[in-house]
């Protein structure tokens, strides 16, 4: 306990390792790992239980059941030393071998696939001709591709040729596999236990997904037999069952397998087996199996073989319920899923999902399968959402030499938008109207992403940030903005991962917040007496007009050709919103000028020139429009220039207030409070509030005005009122302590004799499993979790003391101005920061005592409030609560501050004792104590006053001292006799009520003031005593009952 109170504590790490002995796979290349956001799979995940690489194993058993099944030849097995040659294999029928002949060549290019010969990537290069070409039969390029190694392959020969002998014609949809190999199978045929145990286990759990989890048809709730499984399944994965045809528990599991595996929908036993054709685990199944469609040597190229894997894919379809439309809508996505993984450097693979989907738009047209549309929209949500994350900012991923990837992507989005808003029952239909997907949606991207690359230019014209990142470190940049282009950066990046129809929301608070910075600089640019033409520097504005004007011509000529196939309009609209996003500026730069200057003229100049560029290029691209382009030009109104407001000052104060205000009440809602953001362990948005407080004061100051003093005032009440909002947002919500005090339950009188044994063995095991440790868990998402509520009262500790500072740097400035400011100290001045001081010391108090009681009443209560005592005194003592309690005073120290450290674990204390008094006079009818019982309780009260004394290098004893007298002077009472205890309670009675206590003892109301005089209390310690004087006391006095 001693290091908990100091500055720094350390932790352990430990190292954990796992000994496998991985199944050898053939070697193949590796396919480079790229990062791929966004990106969910459109089929579902199938949780933890089953892996990539057991469902690939699983789906190779099917295929190769489904070959043996469906084949001309029968199938026969080779034992391992003999296969020398895998291309001699008598299993396999002639159309798996290698093919020579063009079929190949032209189903690729039906997909609109280039043959291996002639396909070049997407950055132009040609693909590889170095690379050895693939030499086995297409079984083998299958196993291969599946990760499916040679001793695999051969158990699942051998264990198909056992089935086929003593079932001999017996379909593979009319079998369930995994269940055919779990009786064929001993531990004997695996080399080690190990391997055998996990793959028993991999087939139980691939039954339990198949039958339990994704079954082909609901449940029944009345039908015994899944709960008979999933009772055998978590039963074999504990302990393996013994396999084999003629085993009892093999019996059994068959029994209640094929029950229901042979479900129909009419409720009559059906031939065929269902269990691998439930969604999504056949689509996730089926996936696997596609995957083995690339070529070994080219991961970014199809096989050339793609003719006969399909023709061995498809055997599968009668076993995972797969038919030509699911066939199309998975293969279009495991080829765009493909692209992306690769790097988006093949535009075959793009193009060919494009053209897949161009399929199932017309299996798609009335169909009215509920789950195939819902496998449609996931599907195509997905790649719309991928592709629109990439056109909503299409100038920041595609540039002249991948044009050709920004067309194939349009095509491919506008194909899956064009089929969401087909299908009647989408959000797409219900939200819009439009009949036009294409022009709509190039509409959204082309503004979308001209916003961005505005953004984009007015950062590196703002922050004279060079666009391109390796020179950032290398030129000059006013460092006191640094962090406002880092946040401003972040606020573009979340613009183009969200939904273009939170577009315009999330833009326009970009621009205003963008404009506050922009007129700072100028501000301080025009203010400033050393500022000198002869140094090249151009206003803001003019270097931004000149940086859209270069955005205009490259969207003309690179972006409107490509885009003016789904838009006739497109270089029109890129036109009106750059004219659009630089008149806002400009407006607002206007706005914002106190003076005619030479700057303001170069300004407007170059507006005007922009203007010009802008409209010749829409005029130009609307020539040949049905209305002339008037419809365009309509939203390009002309520039203005505007004198500025009087009170300028005053204007200015309330907007940055209001400003910080809106930035106050947007941010408090994403705040986190993470202690892991940084060092200090502060909130990121109360951080961002201070400075940008500071700037604002230190950009007020700079204001070319006389009248500092005057308006230092009304400045300081606006900040004020507003570092007050985030105090009391920041501390809402977070309870008080008596927020997670729990309620005390009504009395009862211990029934003579009762023993600790009554408990039931059920209920002992209960009681010991919510006494393990829950610190690792204890709201680890939460906002309101005890790190967090730690970061919060250091939050509000770093406000209080940049308040004094801000307060003296405003006196310094005051000081130090012309003007006379001692009368406007104690016109109010002097009381800068009033409310938020006091709203300060408020939030630490209470966030204090919440956090104490958080701790002990809400995250320990499963071994104070459950557990203390529970079962009996010597059962149960205080060392679970105690190490428990000490893993969260380690959190609370390592993460508050210094300053206040001693104050929450002074409450962490308090708030125990509260809670030990808790158990022992509240504790519930669960609870008894006898006089022997004395001796333990104090000994644990004494560990946990220990705990915090910490042999002096904890909290001081006179502090300890001082806290805990309530509970020494109470524990003495359990060491006392009934009769004394009964005595002392009337005297007490007597004396709080007086002569009226004689004839009739009223019952003392619970204050929760406990103290060894006080009535109420010596009830309690009589209520809990386990003595047949008690009880009878109790009943007779006050007729308490014996349980509620």
């Amino acid at each position: 306990m001693a290091h908990i109170l100091r500055d720094r504590v350390f932790g352990s790490s430990r190292r954990h390792s796992q000994n496998a002995n991985p199944i050898p796979i053939p070697i193949q290349p590796a396919m480079p790992v790229h990062t791929v956001e966004g990106l969910p799979n459109p089929f579902g995940e199938l949780g933890p239980t089953l892996s990539d690489s057991e469902l690939r194993e699983t789906v190779y058993q099917i295929l190769v059941g489904a070959c043996r099944s469906s084949g001309p030849k029968q199938l026969t097995y080779v034992p391992q030393p003999e296969k020398s040659d895998r291309s001699a294999l008598t299993s396999l029928p002639s159309s798996l071998q290698r093919s020579t002949s063009s079929a190949a060549s032209r189903f690729k290019k039906a997909l609109g696939m280039k043959s291996a010969s002639g396909r070049r990537l997407g950055g132009g290069d040609s693909v590889s001709q170095g690379k050895s070409k693939w030499t086995g039969t297409v079984w083998e390029l299958v196993r291969v591709q599946m990760k499916v190694s040679e001793q695999t392959d051969t158990r699942v020969r051998r264990a198909l040729l056992r089935v086929a002998a003593g079932q001999l014609g017996r379909r593979i949809e009319c079998m369930v596999l995994p269940l055919e190999l779990l009786q064929q199978f001993k531990s004997s045929d695996f080399p080690t236990q190990q391997e055998y145990e996990a793959w028993q286990r991999r087939n139980l759990r691939v039954l339990e997904a198949g039958l339990l989890l994704y079954p082909y048809l609901p449940l029944d709730k009345r039908d015994t037999a899944p709960q008979q499984l999933r009772k055998i399944i978590h039963g074999a994965l504990d302990k393996p069952i013994e396999t084999g045809k003629h085993t009892e528990s093999m019996q059994l599991l068959y029994n209640v397998v094929m029950s229901l595996a042979n479900r129909s929908v009419d409720g009559s036993v059906s031939e065929t087996c269902h269990w691998a054709d439930g969604f999504p685990l056949n689509l996730r199944l089926y996936q696997m199996l596609l995957e083995s469609c690339f070529d070994p040597n080219e991961e970014t190229s199809v096989v050339e073989e793609l003719e006969e894997v399909f023709d061995l894919i498809k055997k599968t379809w009668v076993v995972l319920g797969i038919n030509q439309m699911l066939h199309n809508l998975c293969f279009s996505w495991v080829l765009f899923h493909r692209y992306v993984t690769t790097g988006q450097v093949d535009n075959d693979l793009l193009l060919a999902s494009s053209n897949l989907l161009a399929e199932v738009e017309q299996d798609a047209y009335g169909t009215k399968d509920p789950s195939y549309l819902k496998i449609l929209n996931s599907t195509l949500s997905s790649i719309l959402g991928w592709a629109e994350k990439r056109l909503l900012a299409y100038r920041d991923n595609f540039h002249s030499d991948n044009i050709e990837a920004m067309e194939n992507i349009l095509s491919l989005g506008l194909l899956s938008a064009k089929i969401l808003v087909q299908d009647s029952s989408h959000e797409y239909r219900r939200k819009r109207k439009e009949t036009n997907v294409g022009y709509d949606r190039v509409d959204a991207y082309i503004r979308s992403s001209i916003r961005s690359a505005f953004a984009q230019a007015s950062f590196h014209i703002i922050f004279r940030l060079p666009l391109n990142k390796e020179a950032v470190n290398n030129v000059y940049y006013d460092r006191k903005y640094s962090f406002y282009a880092c946040f401003l950066s972040t606020i573009y990046w979340k613009i183009r991962s969200i939904n273009s129809c939170c577009l315009d929301f999330w833009y326009n608070i970009l621009i205003k917040f963008l404009y506050v910075v922009l007129r700072q600089k100028l501000e301080k640019v025009g203010s400033s007496k050393r500022y000198s033409k002869s140094q090249n520097n151009l206003p803001v504005l003019t270097g931004l007009a000149q940086d859209v004007s270069e955005l205009a011509f490259s969207e003309k000529e690179i972006f409107g050709p490509v885009l003016k196939r789904w838009h006739p309009l497109a270089t029109g609209i890129a036109m009106a919103a750059l004219h659009s996003c630089y008149g806002n500026e400009l407006k607002q730069f206007v706005a914002g000028i106190s003076d005619l200057t030479p700057d303001t003229i170069q300004v407007l100049r170059a507006a005007d020139k922009l203007e010009k560029d802008l409209v010749q290029i829409a005029v130009e691209d609307l020539v040949d429009s049905e209305d002339g382009g008037m419809s365009i030009i309509r939203e390009m109104p002309p520039y203005e220039a505007e004198a500025v407001i009087a009170n300028l000052a005053k204007a200015w104060i309330r907007t940055r207030v209001d400003r910080l205000r809106e930035w106050v009440d947007r941010n408090l809602h994403q705040e986190v409070w993470n202690p892991k953001a940084n060092k200090e362990r502060f909130a990121p948005s109360a951080v961002e509030v201070l400075r940008i407080i500071d700037d604002t004061l230190e950009t007020f100051f700079m204001l070319p005005i006389p009248m500092h003093s005057v308006l230092v005032p009304e400045m300081m009440i606006g900040l004020d009122k507003c570092i007050q909002h985030y105090i009391l947002n920041a501390k809402s919500g977070c309870g008080t302590r008596n927020t997670f005090i729990p309620t005390l339950p009504a009395l009862t009188r211990c029934s003579a004799g009762s023993k600790y044994g009554v408990f039931k063995k059920k209920e002992r095991l209960h009681i010991s499993q919510r006494r393990k440790s829950q610190v690792g868990s204890t709201n680890g998402d939460s906002s309101f979790g005890i790190p967090q509520l730690c970061v919060r009262i250091n939050t509000l500790q770093l406000i209080r003391m940049e308040l004094g500072v801000f307060e003296k740097r405003i006196i310094s400035h005051l000081g130090s101005s012309d003007t006379p400011w001692e009368d406007n100290i104690t016109n109010g001045v002097g009381k800068m920061f009033e409310l938020s001081t006091s709203a300060c010391v408020e939030g630490i108090q209470q966030l204090c005592e919440a956090t104490a009681y958080k701790v002990v009443f809400h995250d320990l209560s499963h071994v104070l409030c459950d557990g203390l005592y529970i079962v009996g005194v010597s059962s149960s003592r205080i060392e679970p609560f105690l190490q428990e309690l000490e893993q969260y005073l380690e959190i609370i120290s390592s993460t508050v501050h210094d300053r206040v450290r001693t104050r929450i674990i002074t409450d962490v204390m308090r708030a125990s004792f509260d809670g030990f008094l808790l158990v022992l006079l509240a504790g519930g009818p669960s609870r008894t104590f006898m006089r022997k019982d004395s001796d333990l309780i104090e000994e644990d009260f004494r560990f946990l006053i220990d705990l915090f004394w910490s042999n002096g290098d904890g909290l001081p004893a006179d502090l300890i001292d001082k806290l805990s007298t309530t509970v020494k002077g109470i524990l003495p009472l359990y060491g006392i006799d009934t009769d004394s205890l009964v005595e002392q309670l009337k005297r007490a009675t007597l004396e709080n009520y007086g002569s009226s206590a004689k004839s009739r003892h009223p019952m003392p109301p619970t204050t929760g003031e406990w103290n060894s005089n006080e009535p109420n209390t010596l009830l309690r310690v009589l209520c809990y005593r386990n003595d047949e004087t008690a009880a009878k006391f109790l009943k007779k006095t006050y007729n308490l009952p014996k349980k509620l």
